[in-house]
C-alpha cells in the first residue's frame, strides 16, 4: 500500500509550509465555526482545505513552489521573531542574557559566575552584573 502511494505521489507536488499553514487554517476554521452561526465559515474552511490538498497532488510543480516562496517570503519576519524568541527561552536555562546600559546590544552571559564585569563587544562599555 505504501509503495502504490509513493508510485501515486511521484511528479507530484507535496506538502510544503503554505501547505501545511492551508490545512491548520482550515481545520482552525471548522472548529471556530461551530462556536458561530455563519454560515459562510464552514464553506469557506471547506475551501481552504480542497485548496491545500489541490496543491498537494498537483503536478504544476513550478507553480507550486512559487507560491510556497511567496508565502515564506511575506511571512519570514514573523517566523523569524517567534524562531528567535523560542531561542532565547532556550538560552535562559544557561545563560543570562543582558542589554548593554550604552547601546542596548544584547549580550550572553553564562549562569553561575557570580559577579563579573561584562564588556559589550559592539562599544566596548564594561559594566558590572551578578551571573
Amino acid at each position: 500500500m505504501k509503495e502504490k502511494f509513493i508510485r501515486f505521489m511521484y511528479g507530484r507536488y507535496g506538502v510544503d509550509a503554505f501547505g501545511k499553514f492551508l490545512v491548520i487554517l482550515g481545520l482552525a476554521l471548522i472548529i471556530f465555526s461551530g462556536f458561530t452561526r455563519f454560515r459562510l465559515i464552514p464553506l469557506l474552511a471547506w475551501v481552504v482545505i480542497i485548496y491545500a490538498y489541490f496543491r498537494i497532488f498537483s503536478r504544476n510543480i513550478y507553480k507550486r513552489s512559487a507560491e510556497n516562496q511567496s508565502y515564506l517570503k511575506r511571512t519570514a519576519k514573523i517566523r523569524s521573531f517567534w524562531w528567535n524568541q523560542k531561542n532565547l527561552m532556550k538560552q535562559r536555562k544557561t545563560h543570562h542574557i543582558y542589554k548593554c546600559p550604552s547601546c542596548h546590544q544584547k549580550i550572553r552571559v553564562p549562569k553561575g559566575k557570580g559577579k563579573i564585569e561584562i564588556r559589550c563587544p559592539k562599544c566596548q562599555n564594561t559594566f558590572v552584573k551578578r551571573s
